[in-house]
C-alpha cells in the first residue's frame, strides 16, 4: 500500500477488508525487518505505527456506530449489551477500551458532536480525548452563556488535540472564566472550597501513618507554593539528596507545620506563600469580573482578562476566581502582576499591603481575636483584614483593619459583608467590630463611599 493515491485507494468495502488484513500481515513482519532500518528511521516508522493504530481506533468506533444504528448489536448469544457485543468481536478490548468505544459511538450520534467526530476520522483527535471533550462539554453546558457552546467545543478539541484529554481537563477554569455565565468561576470554586479535607490518620502499621488531603485551587495554590522551596533536594558535604520527590514533600509538610506552631503565640517567622497574580487594573477595581465586550455576539464570544492566573512557580496558569484574589490580597504575599489595558505590566506590585508585625501584635491586643460574631478563634490564628478592600484603594492601617480566622476571611469576603470600628478612636481598648451581616452590604459601603466623593 505504500505510495498509493487516493484514487488508487480501495473503494469497495471487500477491497478495504482486503487492504486492512495486507496491513496487519505487514505489521506482524515488522519485527523481523527492523534491523534494516537506520537509527534516524525508526521514529518515523514509531509515528506512522502510531497513525495506524489511532486509524483503526477510528475505525473500531465507526463499525460499532454503524451496529447500533443498523440495532446489529442485538443479533447473537453475546449480544446483551452493546459492550459485550464489542468484545466478542473485538477481544483486544477485553481487558480495558470498549467502554470507551461504546461512549464514542453514542457521543458521536448527538449533531452537537459533530466536530469532534471529524477531528477524529481525520486523525487529528484520539478517540479516548474525544470521549474526555464530549464529556468534558456535557458538564459545561449548563454553565455557559448563549452562544458560547460551538467556541467551547472548538477550544476542547484544539487542546486535546495538542496537549491529550489531561490538558482538556484542566482548560475547564479558563473555559468558564470567559465563556460561563455571570460568576460561575466563583460559584463553582466556592463549591470546590466547601469540598476540602483532611482525613483522619489510618494506621498501616510499621509506625506508618497515611491522610488523605482534598483542596480546592486556591488551597492546591498556597500548599504548592510554601512546599516548592522546602522540597528541592538539598546535597550534603557534596552529596546528591537520595530521598525521592515524595519523601521530600512529606517531610516538608511537616516543616512547615513545625514552623507555625512554635510561633502559634508570636507572628509566624515563616513567610507566607508567594504567589505572583496577574491582574487586569480595572478588573481588580471591579471585584476582577469576566467584562463583556461593549457588544457580545456568538462570533466573539466575550472578553474577559485572565484576573487571577497564576505565573512562575508549581501551579503556573491555574485560575484563582475574583473574590479569593481581593481576599488573599489582604493577608497573603499574592505579588500582583498589574496589567494595563495592552496587556503591558504596569507595576509588579510590592508587600507594603500587608500588616506589619508590629500591626499585626496591636490587632491582637484590640480586637482578641477573630472579630466575625460567635467566632471564637484566637488572635495568633486570625488574619488581619482591610475593612475597605487594598483593591479598593482602603489603607493598611489599623483604622481599616479587623482580624478574621481564615473561614470567616473568606465569608467575608465572599458575600461582601461591611465592617466598621466602633468606639471611642483613641482608645485600642474601647473600639470595637461591627459587622453588618446583610449580602452585599459591603458594595452598599462602596456606594456611599463613591457618593461622598474625596475626603
Amino acid at each position: 500500500m505504500e505510495g498509493m493515491t487516493a484514487a488508487q485507494a480501495p473503494a469497495t468495502l471487500t477491497d478495504r477488508r482486503t487492504a486492512v488484513g495486507l496491513a496487519r500481515e505487514s505489521l506482524r513482519g515488522l519485527c523481523n525487518v527492523l534491523w534494516q532500518a537506520g537509527s534516524d528511521e525508526l521514529g518515523d516508522v514509531l509515528s506512522e505505527v502510531d497513525a495506524l493504530g489511532q486509524a483503526c481506533d477510528a475505525a473500531r468506533v465507526a463499525v460499532v456506530g454503524e451496529a447500533v444504528e443498523r440495532g446489529a448489536t442485538g443479533d447473537g448469544p453475546a449480544a446483551a449489551t452493546v459492550t459485550q457485543w464489542v468484545i466478542h468481536h473485538a477481544p483486544s478490548l477485553r481487558s480495558g477500551g470498549a467502554r470507551v468505544v461504546v461512549d464514542a459511538v453514542a457521543g458521536f450520534s448527538k449533531a452537537v458532536n459533530k466536530p469532534v467526530r471529524v477531528a477524529v476520522e481525520s486523525g487529528r483527535l484520539p478517540v479516548r480525548s474525544a470521549t474526555v471533550v464530549m464529556a468534558e462539554l456535557d458538564g459545561m453546558r449548563p454553565l455557559l452563556a448563549e452562544g458560547a457552546e460551538p467556541h467551547v467545543l472548538s477550544a476542547l478539541v484544539d487542546v486535546a488535540a495538542s496537549g491529550g484529554a489531561r490538558a482538556c481537563r484542566r482548560l475547564r477554569p479558563a473555559l468558564l472564566a470567559r465563556y460561563g455565565l455571570d460568576g460561575e468561576l466563583e460559584r463553582e470554586q466556592a463549591a470546590a472550597r466547601r469540598c476540602v479535607s483532611l482525613s483522619q490518620p489510618m494506621d498501616l502499621g510499621a509506625g506508618l501513618f497515611e491522610y488523605r488531603v482534598r483542596l480546592d485551587v486556591e488551597g492546591k495554590e498556597i500548599l504548592e507554593s510554601a512546599l516548592g522551596p522546602l522540597s528541592a533536594p538539598r546535597p550534603t558535604d557534596g552529596a546528591p539528596d537520595v530521598r525521592g520527590s515524595d519523601r521530600r514533600r512529606g517531610d516538608a509538610l511537616i516543616e512547615i507545620v513545625q514552623r507555625g506552631v512554635a510561633a502559634a503565640h508570636d507572628v509566624p517567622v515563616t513567610a507566607k506563600a508567594q504567589l505572583f497574580v496577574t491582574v487586569d487594573y480595572e478588573a481588580l477595581r471591579s471585584q476582577l469580573a469576566p467584562t463583556p465586550a461593549a457588544t457580545p455576539t456568538p462570533t466573539e464570544g466575550r472578553r474577559v482578562v485572565m484576573a487571577g492566573e497564576t505565573v512562575g512557580g508549581p501551579g503556573a496558569g491555574s485560575l484563582l476566581a475574583p473574590e479569593t484574589v481581593r481576599r488573599l490580597a489582604c493577608d497573603a504575599a499574592v505579588i500582583p502582576v498589574v496589567l494595563g489595558g495592552d496587556g503591558q505590566v504596569l507595576d509588579w506590585g510590592h508587600e507594603k499591603r500587608l500588616f506589619t508585625p508590629a500591626q499585626t501584635k496591636r490587632l491582637w491586643l484590640r480586637d482578641g481575636g477573630c472579630t466575625y460574631p460567635g467566632c471564637t478563634m484566637p488572635p495568633h490564628w486570625s488574619q488581619g483584614h482591610h475593612l475597605v478592600h487594598w483593591a479598593d484603594f482602603g489603607p493598611t492601617d489599623l483604622g481599616n483593619s479587623a482580624l478574621l480566622c481564615r473561614h470567616h476571611h473568606t465569608t467575608v469576603h465572599t458575600r461582601r459583608l461591611a465592617g466598621r470600628l466602633a468606639g471611642a478612636p483613641s482608645s485600642a481598648a474601647q473600639v470595637q467590630v461591627e459587622w453588618d451581616l446583610a449580602p452585599g452590604s459591603y458594595d452598599l459601603l462602596l456606594a456611599e463611599r463613591s457618593a461622598r466623593g474625596p475626603a
